[in-house]
């Protein structure tokens, strides 16, 4: 786990920048990458990471630190919500044809706070199997977040500058967040040790988004939730992580 986490942060930037830089060097506007069994095994994994690993975790340290009332689920619930809306915004937005800047900025508001999450849930994990599971999930779908994020800031009457520094923002929060997750699980004495139960709570509530309702359009779990085949795929992620669960 020593050299796992720090070459995982590495592969991420290095594929976050390559995906990214796409948009920049050819300037596409129409295409769109997909790769529907990948993103949906990757729902699937969230979907149980956040349910069986990162949320029950976050309530059993919280009761042991003390806590009876049920802080993980506010917290986790909190983070969720806070996503939708951004979304919604987001969608309102684009119907009205608001300035594409505005679009642009809010995106990468959104995809960053749980571009952060989804690392701090990777740094936080102490068990190897599970960080693999989550490292696998993260890559799956990053490349596909980071292409659509440039395009859309790319397409934005964004100053390049700008463009620039949305776009470097986001492709520092998953290594920063595998980087502040593995220093906080290693932070467990004192005021410190809720910071633990916490980021488990805020990863849990972006991966139950990231697992349900993100990119309401076109999510696995809503408008593609009839494609017999990509739905199986998204279970065979769960029941991955609810294997995997038997071991940590």
């Amino acid at each position: 786990m020593i050299h796992f986490k720090p070459l995982v942060s590495i592969l991420i930037l290095i594929i976050t920048l390559f995906a990214g830089m796409v948009p920049f060097k050819k300037k596409m506007t129409t295409k769109i990458f997909d790769f529907p069994i990948g993103e949906a095994i990757a729902c699937g994994v969230f979907l149980g990471a956040g349910l069986i690993h990162m949320l029950g975790d976050s309530a059993s340290e919280f009761i042991a630190a003390g806590y009876q009332y049920p802080f993980a689920f506010l917290i986790a619930g909190s983070s969720f919500l806070l996503l939708l809306v951004l979304e919604h915004v987001a969608r309102e937005l684009y119907d009205h044809k608001h300035s594409t800047a505005q679009i642009a900025i809010l995106a990468t508001v959104m995809l960053s706070i749980h571009s952060f999450l989804e690392g701090a849930a990777l740094g936080i994990s102490a068990n190897l199997a599970t960080a693999i599971i989550l490292a696998i999930a993260i890559i799956a779908h990053k490349w596909a977040a980071s292409f659509s994020l440039s395009l859309q800031i790319n397409k934005s009457d964004l100053p390049f500058k700008l463009v620039l520094i949305c776009f470097s923002i986001f492709a520092v929060m998953t290594p920063l967040g595998i980087f502040l997750g593995d220093w906080v699980s290693s932070t467990t004495t004192g005021d410190h040790f809720l910071l633990t139960p916490i980021f488990s709570a805020l990863a849990a509530g972006t991966f139950l988004y990231i697992g349900t309702l993100h990119g309401l359009q076109r999510a696995t779990m809503i408008e593609r939730c009839c494609n017999l085949r990509e739905f199986l795929f998204m279970l065979f992620g769960f029941a991955l992580m609810a294997v995997v669960a038997i071991w940590t």
